[in-house]
This record gives C-alpha cells, sequence and structure tokens, in this order.
C-alpha cells in the first residue's frame, strides 16, 4: 500500500474536517497550496442522486467551458472527401478514414479526442473497444459524431469538456490549471456544473446533487457547500 507524500500530508491537514467549503474559498485553497512543479488539472467529482443502472436515469453530455481548459487538445478526425479538408481548415491534427482506424488499432492513443461523421461509424465501431474505456468513442450526444465537421473540431479545440456519469453515480470531469486567474476557474465550475443540473433526467426523485467536492492533480478534495452555488445554477 503506497504512502501519500510529505507535501501532500502538509496540505491536506491544513483543511478543516468535515468542512463543506464555499466554491470560490476551496478554488483560492487550492491555488494557494500547489506543491508540484507542473501546471496540475483541477477537476470536480460530482456524485448524483440517480441509478445509472437504468437507460432512463443517463447522464451525458459536453459543453465549452467559457475560458477553455488551458491545455493543446489533439483532435483525430475520421471522414471521407470534402469533410476531410473541412477538418483540416478547421485544426484538426491527423485527418483520414480507414488508414487513421488501422493507426488507432496498433496502438496509436496520442490525442485526446476523436471526431467522426456519420457515415464512418460502422466502421469506427471496430475501435470502440479501444475508444470506449477512454471515453473517447464518437458520440452523437456529445457532438462528437456529427456531420458538422468544422464546429466539432473548434468546439473540441477551444476546451469542449465531455462528461458522463459513471456506475458508481459520479460525474469526473476537468475544469481548468492551477495557473487560471481564480474568477476564471469558478466560471468553469459553474458552467459546468450547470450543465450537469440541465441534463437531470425526468425520472430523478430527491436530491441530484448528492455531494460536490475538488482537487488539484495531486492534491486532496475539498467538500463543497452544495447551497453556495445555489444563486448562481438555476434549480440547484
Amino acid at each position: 500500500m503506497s504512502k501519500s507524500g510529505k507535501k501532500y500530508l502538509n496540505v491536506k491537514d491544513k483543511l478543516v474536517k468535515d468542512k463543506r467549503y464555499d466554491m470560490r474559498e476551496a478554488i483560492e485553497f487550492i491555488k494557494n497550496n500547489v506543491f508540484t512543479k507542473f501546471d496540475e488539472t483541477i477537476d470536480v467529482a460530482v456524485k448524483l442522486g440517480i441509478d445509472p443502472r437504468h437507460s432512463d436515469q443517463q447522464v451525458r453530455g459536453s459543453i465549452v467551458l467559457p475560458n477553455g481548459l488551458g491545455k493543446k487538445i489533439t483532435v483525430v478526425v475520421i471522414a471521407k472527401g470534402e469533410k476531410q479538408m473541412e477538418a483540416k481548415s478547421a485544426g484538426a491534427d491527423l485527418v483520414g478514414s480507414d488508414d487513421v482506424i488501422e493507426k488507432i488499432k496498433s496502438g496509436w492513443l496520442d490525442f485526446d479526442t476523436v471526431i467522426a461523421t456519420p457515415d464512418m461509424m460502422r466502421d469506427v465501431s471496430k475501435i470502440g473497444r479501444i475508444l470506449g474505456p477512454r471515453g473517447m468513442m464518437p458520440n452523437a450526444k456529445v457532438g462528437t459524431a456529427t456531420f458538422d465537421v468544422e464546429g466539432a473540431v473548434k468546439d473540441a479545440k477551444a476546451g469542449k469538456v465531455q462528461y458522463r456519469v459513471n456506475k458508481q453515480s459520479v460525474i469526473h470531469a476537468p475544469f481548468g490549471k492551477c495557473t487560471f486567474e481564480a474568477e476564471k476557474l469558478f466560471e468553469n465550475v459553474v458552467s459546468l456544473i450547470d450543465a450537469i443540473q440541465k441534463a437531470k433526467p425526468v425520472v430523478a426523485k430527491g436530491t441530484y446533487f448528492r455531494s460536490i467536492s475538488i482537487s488539484s492533480t495531486m492534491g486532496p478534495g475539498l467538500k463543497i457547500d452544495v447551497s453556495s452555488l445555489s444563486e448562481h445554477i438555476k434549480g440547484l
């Protein structure tokens, strides 16, 4: 069993036990207690009051964060004909059809997002076992299986975040870097949580947001006072 490092424990000791932090306060805490040499990503974990085993209680979607993610996004497009030219013009990093599929099948995974046109989805399904577990399988619901290749590529490059509830009813998603201004991080996370709120299944009953926490890549998690976001998110 691995042990936590001294720097991690020092930061964790600063946290008030059982306290639920105001979101802005939590963001400031993380920014003021960075102990790594690289620019860490800050993630949010949202525990939902749903049962994802039921198809009508799935929560999945995507959103372009107002301030981006602060990282270079490598985009792959699988398409044919004119759509390949459209993808290249929009800034896609690799464009192709069967050749790209074969490259991924051979083990190449140095990319962040895969976009495909609907007419290519039958062929893309051949690499579904590779892309699916990584959350990269093109899907119309999140805008990555589309004929609007230009728009999809530009959204991905701008910092589009996909979110999907897992088997434990939790959504994990990034919303920026520690070097971002605190207000930009706040705007990003509010936009993300608002999108999850709007994706609430009609059949969901009781408390929808069971808990929210945020953490940097290497730092401890901070529990968030959900009510502190109510004035920013309608229906929370």
